[in-house]
């Protein structure tokens, strides 16, 4: 028998305001003892959903309207919170999707332990808490540490620290990595693929990620519209996909993560905005803790007319900085940063003041990485194109709607009517994005710089999108700075590269040598770290 038995499920959302929908259908599947099992599929295909009716943790206005769920041989569906609570994490454990969100910010990492063991009538043993760090490769010291004073990696250890404190049959991870950076999530995904070796026990692996899935699973279910329309080993739907929806994930993956590399020109575009030997430090702390921290040292790099230069380094490494510096929200503390426009005189960007640095940042933009967040969810589509286009553009207010229809066409939001007086909420992940594109577009800047622009999108999405901005690109002669932590995008779309690693450039050059010939350790365990399942899986 099977460990996880899952029956014609079928769940189903009934708001009281909308329409009933139909989130799982008719589900069916089955996971045994010591298998990894990944769920694939985008924004809205009810994996989230599936994983919480497995945990029984479904909510209003959600129920689950028929199938049946059975995990070790007993039937969950229909169970009290009692009787769940006695299989619950000591049987079927989780770790929550932004489950850095998910720790008791006022308690102790040891604390957490404490009530995790206390509820099962455990004894709170703190040496089993730091053998669980341990276990997840943290230091015992972290028992004494609150949340906030965990980076995010270490945070999603500790949840699955928590996961595994009660030795589980199977545990539900369910977006484990979103919002991690890449040498993070390989370290976290290899411990977790150890310890379930070395545990035996067995994992619903819930993403939207891919090439993760593909490398990770021993088996791969693809979920579409709240059904399973296809599931197979990882090297079956690899040498041929049954489904087209299968087929375009795995199309949409090789274009996104570089697998359909950018045409080298072998030409040379102007420079437009430019670093020499640029060095920034910040004061941390207050009184006794106060310190100083390089964020980066002696950085040089050029971004050209019609060409897209990628900047790429782990979390910390100075990418944002760099962001902030080029767009004259801060100075520098050596160096100089430079904006050549067209037939006239250059311009030092560290020392523009007042309305010429209001007028630069018309030149020099930001396409932000959460399109979730970076849009007013009270104002229109219409209503947030048209601030830049009055402030910067000068636009007649007769003119506005017209100039924003036209914006919305370029970025393929066709036809605009449809979308123009649309509020964020009613607009997918990927409309929104451009919708952020469009805002930074209608500036008409000389610079573009996009600040992990993808990493939020379904893969089909973002393969678009890096479409999208590679167009733009080529027909409005803009200089795009493409700030990442995914080397294999940055193949995909960008002509030269830039590695950052601590501040320090590691590695510079066009983007075929860097990532296809690169030279430095860092650069070489960066791309080491990224999932590759088409030269992995056999």
């Amino acid at each position: 028998m099977a460990l996880l038995e899952v029956t014609d499920l079928s769940v189903v959302y009934r708001p009281r305001d909308h329409a009933a929908h139909q989130a799982v259908k008719h589900v069916g599947f089955t996971i045994d003892d010591g298998e990894f099992v990944g769920l694939v599929g985008e924004s809205g295909s009810g994996k989230s959903t599936l994983g919480n009716a497995v945990l029984q943790l479904l909510s209003r206005p959600a129920y689950q309207e028929g199938g049946s769920i059975v995990f070790d041989g007993r039937r969950l569906d229909g169970l009290s919170d009692d009787e769940l609570r006695g299989i619950r994490w000591v049987s079927l454990s989780t770790v929550f999707q932004s489950s850095m969100n998910s720790l008791n910010p006022v308690l102790t990492v040891a604390a957490q332990f404490k009530d995790t063991f206390s509820a099962h009538k455990l004894p709170a043993s703190r040496d089993r808490a730091a053998e669980l760090l341990r276990m997840v490769d943290l230091d015992p010291e972290v028992l004494d540490s609150y949340p906030h004073e965990l980076s995010g990696g270490m945070k999603q250890r500790v949840a699955l620290a928590l996961a595994l404190a009660l030795r589980p049959k199977l545990v539900v991870l369910d977006e484990p990595t979103t919002g991690l950076d890449v040498l993070v999530q390989r370290r976290i995904l290899d411990r977790l693929r150890d310890l379930q070796a070395q545990l035996g026990f067995a994992v619903l692996f819930i993403s939207h990620d891919m090439g993760t899935v593909l490398e990770l699973s021993d088996r791969v279910m693809v979920m579409l519209d709240g059904e399973l329309v296809e599931q197979g080993r990882p090297a079956e739907l690899l040498a041929g996909a049954q489904h087209p929806y299968t087929e375009m994930l795995l199309d949409a993956y090789r274009v996104s993560s570089g697998g359909v590399a950018k045409a080298q020109t072998g030409t040379t575009e102007a420079p437009i905005l430019s670093m020499e030997s640029v060095g920034k430090t910040y004061r941390v702390g207050r009184g006794r803790t106060k310190r100083s921290v390089t964020a980066l040292q002696d950085v040089s790099l050029t971004l050209r007319q019609r060409t897209v230069s990628a900047l790429v380094g782990q979390s910390g490494s100075g990418k944002s900085t760099i962001a902030r510096l080029l767009l004259g929200m801060e100075r520098p503390d050596s160096g100089t940063i430079t904006l050549t426009a067209p037939g006239a005189s250059p311009v030092s960007v560290g020392a523009l003041r007042g309305a010429r640095l209001r007028a630069y940042r018309a030149t020099t933009q930001l396409v932000f990485q959460d399109p979730f967040s970076s849009l007013n969810p009270a104002s229109t589509v219409a209503y947030t194109l048209s601030r830049p286009l009055r402030n910067y553009g000068g636009v007649a207010r007769g003119e506005v709607r017209e100039r924003t229809l036209a914006l919305l066409e370029q970025v393929g939001l066709t036809p605009a009517e449809r979308f123009i007086d649309k509020l964020p909420h009613q607009l997918s992940g990927g409309q929104r994005q451009r919708v952020v594109i469009a805002r930074a577009l209608a500036a008409d800047p000389m610079v573009l710089i996009a600040d992990e622009p993808v990493s939020m999108l379904d893969v089909s999405i973002r393969a678009e999108v890096l479409e999208l901005l590679k167009r733009l690109v080529a027909d409005r002669g803009i200089a795009m700075l493409y700030i990442t932590h995914d080397l294999l995008s940055a193949r995909a779309l960008a002509d030269d590269v830039t590695v950052l690693e601590g501040g320090r450039v590691m590695e510079q050059g066009p983007a075929s040598q860097v990532i296809d010939n690169a030279t430095h350790p860092y650069t070489q365990e960066l791309l080491a770290a990224i999932p590759d399942p088409f030269s992995r899986v056999g």
